[in-house]
């Protein structure tokens, strides 16, 4: 955890400087990568809400579709162009300049989508956009939404530092 704090400050640090927003959408994550954010002095001047989105109902609420409409566009929860997808509806929900989407399968087992235990998408919307997944090969779920929180903030670390 140590780590992502030191990072989050780092993120803090460059939002504020930027004077830049960031919003939050994740799942697996259980809310730890908002947690991050959000643990570092002066958070109101850049985190503007978060949501953890568990439940068909949910991802219904952010994105404004329904899981049928999702699946006709091809798009599945826990993947890439899903946590993009949240992202960019974050960045519009709350009026952010960034956004970070996260899902996947914490553990102990795996997702109803086939994906196994330890595998997350995330992504970040707004002035840039990227995505990308880690597979820990583990089935500890809290050392797996740790993982997954470290690997979405660093994504988006190294995307403010070259912004």
């Amino acid at each position: 955890m140590n780590n992502i704090v030191k990072l989050s400050s780092e993120i803090a640090n460059l939002l504020r400087k930027n004077k830049e927003t960031v919003s939050v959408v994740e799942s697996s994550s259980g809310g730890l990568i908002s947690s991050a954010l959000l643990s570092q002095e002066g958070a109101s001047a850049y985190y503007m809400g978060g949501q953890v989105i568990y439940t068909l109902q949910s991802i219904r609420a952010i994105t404004d579709l329904r899981i049928r409409e999702l699946k006709e566009k091809n798009i599945r929860s826990s993947s890439e162009p899903f946590v993009l997808l949240i992202a960019q509806k974050a960045c519009g929900l709350y009026e952010t300049d960034w956004a970070i989407g996260e899902s996947g399968a914490a553990g102990p087992s795996g997702n109803g989508y086939g994906d196994p235990a330890g595998y997350s998408c995330f992504s970040v919307a707004g002035k840039k956009e990227k995505t990308s997944h880690i597979y820990t090969n583990s089935e500890i779920r809290i050392e797996n939404m740790e993982a997954f929180t470290k690997a979405a903030l660093e994504q988006f670390f190294e995307i403010l530092k070259t912004n």
